[in-house]
């Protein structure tokens, strides 16, 4: 009996002491995580990397070779989650943020993308991707509009991606360093986090150098409204879309927050509705969201989805913080 039980404090010292060493574990009682899972054994041909088996880490360095589709990142990038809505970014050219729907409170994305590639295009039991990107921005993520051209992620020295998970938020942050855009060559540094029982994501950016153009926004899809609002005091404002826009098709909510006084111009681009900002290199830090019908005990009505709008912005303009 005094062997067993030593032998099982030795076993749950150990699992402890792995879990302090890998950030990127979340509990079963986690309301929110934050992942980036790599391929480790395969090799590259190509822009491919063939073979090899995931493994999460806590931070990654792209490789050279790295573009769309090359396979060495499960689901192309970084995803974080609350018990809500999970969110993933494409860490290539792209740049874009989807959205996978949840159908569960539970944690999802350690096993999202493990039984094929692809296979959260299809309805899983806990949800599915909901959120068709295109040629678009996605849904708050950034770019560069420059006469009157998106400008994507195509030149970038090097990008790291780091992952964290705390008690009450999970966090993305990506550095890319030596962006280059028409004539500019910046660093710019872009920190995503989600908190528990939340739809909205915190994005977080930094350019070290200012330059005009930079840009966020929301892809355009068919059969949706679009809402703008600003606060009577003029400090935040949204831009919003509803409708049957998503992959399954079903309602499906998109939208922005941001502070009036970052923002130079609103543009309606080809493939999205766009705010751009103006040059700075301080910190500035907006809020964006998808709210799918099928989430439990989600945003089910456009009637819904702009009540939830405006009180979140009441908030914003009391408190500057969601």
């Amino acid at each position: 009996m005094k062997i067993f039980k030593i032998t099982a404090a030795l076993i749950v010292l150990s699992l402890t002491s792995c879990q302090a060493q890998n950030n990127v574990t979340s509990s079963p009682t986690s309301k929110t995580y934050a992942e980036i899972s790599v391929k480790e054994g395969g090799k590259w041909e190509g822009r491919k990397y063939i073979g090899g088996t995931f493994k999460n880490v806590q931070s990654v360095k792209l490789a050279p070779e790295h573009t769309d589709h090359s396979f060495d990142i499960r689901y192309e990038g970084p995803g974080w989650e609350s018990n809500k809505v999970a969110y993933r970014l494409y860490l290539d050219w792209r740049n874009a943020i989807d959205i996978f729907g949840k159908k569960t409170e539970a944690i999802i994305l350690p096993k999202v993308g493990q039984d094929g590639f692809d296979s959260y295009h299809l309805m899983q039991d806990w949800g599915s991707d909901i959120l068709k990107a295109g040629k678009g921005i996605g849904i708050g993520s950034i770019d560069r509009y420059l006469n009157n051209e998106r400008l994507h992620f195509y030149v970038v020295d090097s990008t790291i991606a780091k992952v964290q998970n705390n008690k009450n938020e999970s966090i993305v942050k990506i550095n890319y360093y030596g962006w280059k855009t028409a004539d500019d060559k910046i660093d710019f540094t872009s920190e995503l986090s989600i908190k528990p029982d939340q739809i909205y994501t915190k994005h977080t950016i930094q350019a070290s150098k200012e330059i005009k153009g930079i840009c966020t926004g929301i892809v355009k899809q068919k059969n949706t409204e679009i809402f703008k609002k600003e606060s009577a005091n003029k400090k935040w404002g949204y831009i919003a879309t509803y409708g049957k826009q998503s992959l399954v098709p079903d309602n499906l909510g998109m939208a922005i927050f941001y502070e009036i006084n970052t923002v130079e111009a609103a543009v309606e681009a080809e493939f999205d509705h766009l705010l751009v900002f103006k040059p700075s290199t301080k910190s500035n830090s907006f809020y964006l969201l998808g709210a799918w019908e099928q989430e439990k005990d989600g945003i089910k009505t456009k009637e819904e989805f702009i009540k939830y709008l405006d009180e979140k912005l009441a908030i914003l303009n009391k408190k500057s913080k969601l």
